[in-house]
This record gives structure tokens, sequence and C-alpha cells, in this order.
């Protein structure tokens, strides 16, 4: 981990991860280990020197490749999306009060407008309890027309452009899941846009395209028997556990069909229209009672209903899965939690699932989980 920097394979391929920027590339071996020359300052004439002993190139190619890496791999940092410059006036009066019980923590959510309510609510909703004077954690969330804010206790935690509306979600997931678990951020090895299911002893993670079906088959799986750890945000932590996040599944208007006979409540449920984020859901309770689960986690799937489709299932490579997996993550930007990440992932299986059919969805799923695929 000299110089902020970790570099792993995976396969045939290298993983190099930036504390600077907590950034993943995957890059071939080759240039992981131009690059880690450079990082130990040798001259870049040896380095030529060494790579042409093993790949065929002239002198000359070889010196544009080490400057192109040397470029590569010391570009500019990421914007924080957390961005501080933006002001948002905390109001006087907060004109929507929430209450939620979770894990036997009482919550107090204070709503600017109903604009605040509506990104946070409706997912929550059915963790809602009468008012009460018993609060252990008070959040406050107040926007303008440029951006959003939040504070816990009293602390101001951040702001967000409103156009990137779905950091702030994150953030506020992030937030909620660390006081109902009692850990720090630092006690996270990421948070992942998945949905996550149990079959009581250990979580599979569902990933895949927005739209590819993934809280559809969440949900269908806990009619039978599994029970609904997580959607949409799925936490990790540093004993590589996977844990319960309370909120509700998102169903949206395309699954109705599929899930109207097993679940008649979601016909009168309301429709919540997201036009920031481009979405049309109801949401659906799930049949999780313990907000305090962990499991160690299966296999990760990479999930698609499509349509007429026979049932396909293929293990894919895990620096397919990577590719696919980090860009939509948060992933802590500590050395020695990076690290795990790494160790954690490499070890994990990875499958791609297209079915149309649900019952074979749920008898394949099965197998994962018993291993006899």
């Amino acid at each position: 981990m000299k110089n902020n920097v970790i570099r792993q394979s995976i396969e045939n391929k290298s993983i190099i991860w930036f504390q600077d920027n907590n950034e993943y590339l995957v890059v071939e071996p080759l240039i992981t280990e131009i690059h880690s020359l450079l990082n130990k300052k040798i001259n870049k004439e040896e380095i030529v020197s060494q790579i042409t002993k093993q790949v065929n190139i002239p002198n000359k190619e070889a010196f544009s490749l080490v400057q192109d890496i040397e470029m590569l791999l010391n570009t500019s940092k990421k914007t924080p999306r957390n961005n501080q410059t933006l002001l948002v006036q905390k109001p006087q009066i907060f004109h929507s009060i929430k209450y939620y019980k979770i894990n036997g923590f009482y919550f107090q959510v204070n709503f600017a407008s109903d604009i605040e309510t509506s990104l946070v609510h409706p997912k929550f909703a059915h963790l809602e309890i009468e008012n009460t004077t018993n609060i252990d954690h008070q959040f406050e969330v107040y926007s303008n027309n440029n951006a959003i804010s939040f504070s816990i206790d009293g602390l101001h935690i951040g702001t967000w452009n409103l156009n990137e509306v779905h950091f702030f979600q994150g953030k506020f997931s992030m937030e909620l899941v660390q006081k109902i678990h009692q850990k720090n951020e630092d006690e996270w090895i990421g948070t992942f846009h998945a949905s996550a299911v149990s079959n009581g002893d250990n979580a599979i993670l569902f990933l895949g395209d927005s739209g590819n079906g993934k809280s559809t088959s969440l949900a269908l799986l806990q009619a039978n028997g599994f029970t609904c750890l997580a959607d949409d945000f799925v936490p990790v932590d540093n004993s590589l556990n996977v844990h319960s996040f309370p909120s509700a599944i998102s169903i949206k208007k395309n699954s109705l069909e599929t899930l109207l006979p097993i679940y008649p409540e979601l016909k009168t449920s309301a429709e919540y229209h997201f036009k920031k984020l481009n979405k049309i859901v109801r949401y659906l309770p799930t049949n999780n009672k313990n907000y305090s689960l962990k499991l160690p986690c299966k296999a990760l799937v990479f999930i698609k209903y499509q349509k007429n489709s026979d049932l396909i299932i293929n293990k894919i490579s895990n620096i397919t899965a990577f590719e696919q997996l980090v860009p939509d993550s948060w992933l802590s930007p500590l050395p020695e939690n990076a690290k795990l990440f790494l160790d954690w992932f490499e070890k994990l299986p990875c499958y791609q699932l297209t079915y149309s059919d649900n019952e074979k969805m749920i008898s394949t799923v099965k197998k994962i989980f018993a291993d006899d695929l």
C-alpha cells in the first residue's frame, strides 16, 4: 500500500486503487508493473529496458507507453459531490415532521416542505409511528431552487446540487444505516446499488441496470420463503457482512402485472413520480422484521428479466463483474477497507442470470444458495 496505492491481480488483469481520488482502474499486468516502477522512481530509460525484454516493441514506442501511463495514472482528482460552496438557509419552521422506529431507535425527521418529504418518506412510510418525545436522533432536510441540505442532531452533514439529488439520498441512507447498526463510516467497505435476499444463513446480491428486474425478482423471492435484506441500497461492513436496510421495495409500473396476483395491496398503494430520477414507483414493505440482520455474501448475480427468454445462468469473470459493480457503488476511501473490498470481491462467485419464467428463476436462486449449480 506504498504511496497510497493498492495493486491486486484478479484473473488475467490487475486492479490499481488510488487513495487520492478513491478510484479503481482495471489494467493489463504490464501497466501495473510500469506504474510500480514509476512509483519507485526508477529511471524511465531503465523501465523501457525492462519492458522491452518482456514485450517485442521498439524502444521509442516503449518510452511513449511509459509516458502515457505516467500521465494516465496521475490525472486530476474527482470533484466531491458534497458541495459545501452551495448555501441553503435552514428554515425556522419545518412543515412536515415524521417519526420512525427502527431497531429500537426513534428518529424524528423534519422536512422543510412536501418536496423534501417526497424524496425520503415514501420508502420508509411503513416504519412511521405516532408522535413521540423519546427521540434518539433528529434529521433535518431542507432545500432551495438549487440545492438540498440536511443535518443530524444539529450537525450539518452536507449540501448537494438538486440535479444530483440521488447523491443526497445515498448520503441520507448511509447516515441512517450507521445509526441503526451503530457503526461509523470507516467500518463499511461499501454500499452497492443492488438488491439483497437471504435464505437465513447467507445473502445474495442482485445487480444490473435500472429496469432489469432486481426489485421485481426480490419481491418474487420474498413471497417464496426468502427474506428481503435490502433494496437499491446494500451496505457491507468491514467484517464482510451484508447488513439489512429498512427501506421498502420499489416497484415500477411495468412490474405490476406480475406482482399484483401475489401482492394485491399494490393495486391501491400510492404511486410516486420522481421526475428528476425519471421513474414512477410504488413501495412494497419487506417481509423483514429484524433490521439488525447481517449475513455473509454467497454470490453476486447480475439479473435480467427478458420476455420470452429461456433461463440462462452463466458464471462470469470477476473482472467483468467488477467493471459493472464499481461505477454505481460507494466504496470506502480508507486503504485498509479498499484492500478488504478487493480481497472479498476476488473470492465471490459471479453470475449472469436471464429469465422470463419466475418459477425457474426462484429455483435457480435456491440452487445458488445450495451450491447446486
